[in-house]
This record gives structure tokens, sequence and C-alpha cells, in this order.
């Protein structure tokens, strides 16, 4: 999908994307639920576009806070600078890399993921 672009734009990209899915499903919530939370919150948007931004279409940053607060997380989660949804201050990773074979890093998930450790900080 991003070939071998050696670009921080696209890794925090597909960062967005993933957190955005993998934070809705942990909680439970449909793409419908999500879209009503950002309609109360002044965002109106459809399932459409919401799958879209899950699915790599561009997410516009103006549109973090509300996502955000709709997802019961921070930004800063939702950029991968941080594992913990509720906490605001960047955990200090290395630089996003993919790894060779193109997967996504494990913990750019965050803690959602089943099977794997939660760091508490």
């Amino acid at each position: 999908m991003f070939d071998d672009v050696d670009d921080p734009t696209l890794d925090r990209h597909l960062i967005v994307t993933h957190r955005l899915r993998a934070r809705r499903m942990q909680l439970g919530l449909t793409q419908k639920q999500v879209v009503t939370r950002l309609a109360r919150r002044g965002i109106r948007t459809t399932n459409k576009t919401l799958s879209s931004f899950e699915h790599g279409a561009g997410v516009d940053v103006v549109r973090l806070p509300e996502l955000a607060a709709a997802l019961d997380c921070t930004v800063t989660y939702l950029l991968g600078l941080t594992e913990h949804p509720a906490h605001w201050e960047p955990d200090h990773h290395p630089a996003v890399r993919r790894t060779p074979d193109n997967a996504t890093p494990s913990w750019i998930l965050g803690p959602d993921i089943p099977n794997r450790p939660h760091r508490s900080l």
C-alpha cells in the first residue's frame, strides 16, 4: 500500500487508521454509534466516511479531537504516541518503522490487542 517510501507521515497515517478501528471495536461500538457520538459534538459525517477513515482515507486533522472524544480516548492515543487511551503525555517510542514484511508493528494498535501484555505506566 505504501511501497518502500520511508515517510513518517505515512507511518502516522497508518497508526491513526488502525487506532480508530481498534478503539471503536474495543469499546464495542458500531460505526453508526460513533457517527451518532460525533453528531453530538457537532461533526456531521456518515458511516461511509468513518469506514473510509478506518480503511486508509485521510483523516482531517481538524476532526481528531472530536474523534478522540467520541472514542473516549486522547488525540495522543490516536496518533500512536501513547499506548494508553487516557494518557495525554507521549510514551517515548522509537521512531515508527514498518517491519520487513510490511506488517503493522504490534505496539501501534495499543493495549486492546488480544494476547498482548499491557504495559502500565
